[in-house]
């Protein structure tokens, strides 16, 4: 058995670096290294940002008395990587060289990944990664857009939601591939993914912003009303882009996304705050009863999960939109470091099989994953 190994675990992301020391069952450390915006605006793109990412794995280091010679493996969350059923993968160069392309797109987890990959070169230790965010399991019906040319994409916080469905199946006294739920991810961006016998056969793209508007992500939009904001001539793509994933939700319509802040606000008598709030409750029960009939009504529990379950006025309004299809869990705040380090464990107590990325295939409309 490997319970006394130890994990580092790297998990980058936009204006932070979380690093994590996962030892004999416990998470030792758990350290979120802050990234100032005028620090960031110093780098032209996130493959610049390598060093002073690395810097931040080894500060947390040597803050927490640790050296790399301790570690067993890394586990680092998993970047923009092409399609792949969800599993624990070794990270590899053909992985890091798809990250490097930009052909799946761009996140400071991509640097995360090479940071962890040289670092195991270095060090002789293995690097893996679990349920990256491209993680796709989706049904072929889900992957129809109403037009040839779009494919949906399935992207969206893989890790939280799957470390979040065995948690709920266990709660249930069964296992994740026994149970049908409906998992919310309630963050900066939200995704609610149909999770059927441990495949989540459908869920929102939630990087791009599709699915219920977030504190910073616009959501699904009305397609005519976009094509002509896009080509009204007062927005570039990277504008739209942003307008869509970064600068949308609630920040777009309040000036702030912390529900913290808009929370005082209703407290205080703002109506357009509530208003707003509310309306996001709103979209986000809709794609919960959506996936209900995915699930066709057999649905054992939804569970909610993310930072903003802690939020009590979005809870309420939820809650009573949907606890109708099934019994809710609330598992407030993310697993991510968690699930990562497990998952590590796993594959070292040989519990796990590792997958192998090379043999991903791409997925082609009209054949269901894996055959």
């Amino acid at each position: 058995m490997c319970a006394d190994k130890t994990i580092l675990i790297i998990n980058p992301g936009s204006t932070s670096t979380k690093v994590g020391i996962f030892s004999a069952g416990k998470m030792k450390v758990h350290v979120s290294v802050k990234h100032p915006d005028d620090e960031l605006r110093k780098f032209r793109n996130i493959w610049d940002q390598y060093d002073y990412r690395r810097e931040a794995v080894f500060l947390v280091l040597r803050q927490g008395g640790f050296t790399m010679d301790e570690m067993d493996a890394i586990a680092c969350r998993g970047g923009n990587v092409k399609p792949l059923p969800g599993g624990v993968y070794r990270v590899c160069a053909d992985m890091i060289a798809d990250m490097k392309s930009g052909i799946y797109g761009g996140h400071p987890i991509n640097v995360g990944c090479l940071v962890a990959y040289d670092l195991g070169d270095q060090f002789n230790i293995p690097v893996l990664t679990a349920d990256p965010p491209m993680t796709d399991e989706l049904c072929t019906s889900a992957r129809y857009s109403g037009i040839p040319q779009i494919t949906r994409q399935s992207n969206f916080h893989a890790l939280n939601q799957k470390a979040t469905g065995q948690k709920i199946a266990n709660a249930l006294g069964k296992t994740y591939p026994e149970v049908n739920l409906i998992v919310v991810h309630l963050g900066g961006g939200i995704s609610v993914g149909a999770h059927n016998r441990g495949k989540i056969i459908d869920v929102n793209n939630a990087l791009d912003g599709d699915g219920a508007f977030s504190p910073k992500r616009a959501g699904t939009l009305p397609a005519g009303d976009l094509v002509k904001l896009c080509f009204s001539g007062e927005f570039t793509q990277e504008q739209v882009l942003k307008l869509l994933a970064g600068k949308g939700g609630l920040f777009a319509y309040l000036g702030t996304a912390s529900a913290i802040e808009i929370e005082r606000r209703i407290a205080a008598g703002d109506t357009t705050a509530a208003e707003v709030y509310e309306a996001m409750a709103y979209q986000v029960a809709k794609e919960v009863g959506a996936c209900a009939t995915v699930l066709e009504g057999k649905v054992d529990a939804i569970a909610l999960t993310g930072n903003l379950v802690y939020s009590k006025v979005l809870l309420e309004s939820l809650t009573k939109k949907i606890s109708f299809i099934g019994p809710i869990h609330l598992n407030p705040g993310e697993y991510e470091m968690e699930a990562l380090a497990e998952a590590a464990v796993r594959c070292l107590n040989h519990e796990e099989e590792l997958s192998a990325y090379a043999a991903c295939e791409p997925i082609t409309l009209g054949v269901p994953y894996g055959g």
